[in-house]
């Protein structure tokens, strides 16, 4: 008789336990689509080509790699760009880097970052200095590419170069890392003088505002199954729980009742996994909610702020 209240109270002790372990944990998938009259815009880095190296063979290959290039059809460019880097004389040192440097960023600008870091690798480009004409923009890139292949070691080295090399693209990519990870914390700490931080409060204002708590829709779940996903509007979701606990409920009690122990530990058990499954649903549920939310508030503010790294740069082809 006395077997069905423990049960409860245990359910009671372990819904305690999993709503204390309930923080938020944002895996935001924010993103940014560049268009070629964006990049027409920006000046190449380089000297234009001389007459004399117009008629030469890799000069005419190179002069259609920026054709390519321009019309975001990244594969013809770099396939041009090859071809203008084989036939270059040997000599030409310089034109030679600015060749590896137009690869790269078409590994880049296609997000092919394992590429873009091993042309930059097996290139001399990691020989160049702040003389390079396209030395922050290099650096930018690199910061990314090292980012997204997870190398936070050579990403922290060249974000140091960026900031002795130009700190506001240092501040603006150290903000811009931390939007795209969701790193609140770091965010509601941002530099009150910051010429970002006004735009930068509000954004988080806005998620602040839309945003649900996995606490309380935990403690709801557990509460009446069901209403969790209530609380964050799957109504039909909210629906099937209420439905399957209390139907798994109302016989481990009849069970219980009418003396069949073994039947009622039985269907109790089954009632178990989907009364905590749904604890743990309702978490995961209002994290994803979250995550939707913040992408709805920080994509703008960092399309409007430029704040994506591809937006920094000074440079195209």
């Amino acid at each position: 008789m006395h077997f069905f209240p423990r049960v409860l109270a245990l359910l009671f002790l372990l819904l305690t336990a999993s709503c204390s372990r309930s923080c938020e944990n944002l895996q935001p998938q924010i993103c940014y689509s560049i268009q070629d009259r964006y990049l027409k815009q920006l000046p190449p880095p380089f000297p234009p080509l001389s007459e004399e190296e117009k008629r030469a063979a890799w000069g005419r290959e190179y002069a259609i790699g920026q054709h390519f290039a321009r019309d975001l059809d990244l594969y013809r460019a770099i396939t041009a760009f090859k071809r203008a880097s084989f036939l270059l004389p040997k000599e030409a040192d310089k034109r030679q880097s600015e060749i590896d440097y137009e690869i790269l960023l078409c590994y880049y600008l296609g997000r092919r970052y394992e590429e873009a870091e091993a042309t930059f690798r097996q290139s001399g480009l990691s020989q160049v200095g702040p003389d390079f004409p396209a030395y922050r923009d290099l650096l930018t890139i690199l910061y990314e590419v090292y980012g997204k292949l997870g190398l936070p070691e050579q990403a922290a080295q060249i974000l140091e170069l960026q900031k002795q090399h130009d700190p506001t693209i240092y501040e603006g990519l150290v903000l811009s890392s931390a939007l795209e990870k969701a790193d609140l914390s770091a965010l509601r700490c941002w530099n009150g003088e910051s010429a970002y931080s006004p735009s930068l409060q509000q954004m988080l204002h806005c998620y602040d505002a839309s945003k649900k708590s996995p606490a309380l829709a935990q403690w709801l779940n557990g509460i009446i199954p069901g209403t969790g996903y209530l609380y964050l509007g799957q109504r039909q979701t909210a629906m099937t729980a209420f439905l399957v606990n209390g139907l798994f409920i109302a016989a481990s009690v009849q069970f219980f009742r009418h003396g069949y122990t073994a039947a009622g530990i039985i269907t109790a058990s089954f009632e178990a996994g989907w009364y905590f499954g749904g604890i743990a649903g309702a978490r995961i549920e209002t994290t994803r909610y979250n995550e939707r939310m913040y992408e709805r508030c920080a994509t703008p503010f960092m399309n409007q702020r430029g704040l994506f790294p591809v937006f920094m740069l000074q440079y195209s082809f």
